[in-house]
């Protein structure tokens, strides 16, 4: 209809350096005129990219990762790429499931945030052996040499327990998440250290691992209270945990801030909102998603490109619960 090759057609729609911005004008101007989609599984087969990422997150209603999810869609937007959301609910044995069924030609790369209870990565090393760039976030195994995008849990959990201790708490337990994870260890030992610095007192029998829900929270916060010797703060791996913690603690008849401190992590939304308001760590998602995405682009364009470690600061922030 342009009486132009389809050479050039192309060109125009890829805005190659070489094209003639009257030329690609009048070719934008007939595309939509005529509604034309050009067939993007054709590009993908011709230039050998399929646009397309594949996110690995143990959950998608939870605060933390939607915000993540949110800043990785935005790096992807602005770059060309689709998502095709991958949801393990938490579990190793449907992650591994997932992984291996992909069909890997469909897609340029993976984001990965593991289960809390994958203690293998050999379905994501086979993958990097395949060549399929893959970036690990928040939750990143230990043995797999690959570009990681983290917060600082260690800065993060010690500047939480120096919080406590400097609102003039002396006895500060630690309910943890599961105990394999990466972060888990991290900010339990941010959470020691600052102990040590204090010379404060640090049991073994307060530091308590589960899961990292609202009611392992509780659970947790039930057992510390159970000693005859409790403690009088608590510092909690996330924000679910310490929301248990506080209900618990009521239930007990005490006075969270006065009675009881307690701080989490995460920053999420009812941390503002339970009573007390809740003090905590904030943490960066939606930039740990922007970095994690637009690291996996840059080794999707340059394969060469070695493996690094981004490690992001949280921020503290004080509210009721660890007002004396």
């Amino acid at each position: 209809m342009l009486n132009i090759s389809v050479a050039t057609v192309s060109r125009a729609l890829r805005d190659t350096y070489d094209i003639n911005p009257e030329t690609r004008k009048k070719v934008l101007d007939l595309v939509s005129q005529l509604n034309y989609k050009p067939n993007v599984h054709a590009s993908a087969l011709a230039s050998g990219n399929s646009k397309n990422i594949a996110v690995v997150i143990p959950f998608i209603t939870n605060y933390y990762f939607s915000t993540v999810i949110s800043g990785i869609q935005e790096t992807a937007y602005e770059n060309g790429f689709n998502l095709i959301l991958l949801v393990t609910n938490d579990s190793a044995e449907r992650e591994q499931n997932m992984v291996e069924d992909l069909a890997v030609t469909s897609l340029d790369g993976l984001l990965v945030s593991i289960s809390s209870n994958s203690v293998m990565s050999d379905h994501f090393q086979s993958l990097i052996d395949e060549g399929v760039p893959v970036v690990f976030f928040d939750r990143v195994p230990k043995e797999i040499d690959s570009t990681k995008v983290l917060q600082d849990d260690f800065q993060g959990a010690f500047q939480a327990t120096e919080h406590l201790i400097e609102r003039g708490y002396k006895k500060i337990a630690h309910i943890a998440g599961n105990e394999h994870l990466v972060f888990t260890q991290n900010r339990l030992q941010g959470y020691i250290e600052a102990l040590k610095k204090y010379s404060m007192p640090m049991r073994e029998d307060w530091i308590i691992y589960s899961g990292f829900s609202q009611q392992c929270g509780e659970d947790d916060m039930e057992k510390l209270l159970a000693f005859t010797d409790r403690p009088d703060a608590v510092f909690a791996v996330n924000d679910r945990k310490a929301v248990g913690a506080i209900v618990a603690a009521k239930r007990n008849h005490l006075n969270v801030g006065k009675d009881i401190g307690i701080i989490g992590f995460t920053n999420d939304p009812m941390a503002s909102i339970v009573d007390p308001s809740l003090s905590t760590i904030e943490e960066p998602a939606f930039d740990i998603g922007k970095q994690s995405c637009d690291l996996l682009i840059k080794h999707i364009r340059n394969k060469k490109m070695l493996p690094r470690q981004i490690i992001l600061p949280g921020t503290l922030i004080v509210r009721d619960s660890t007002k004396r």
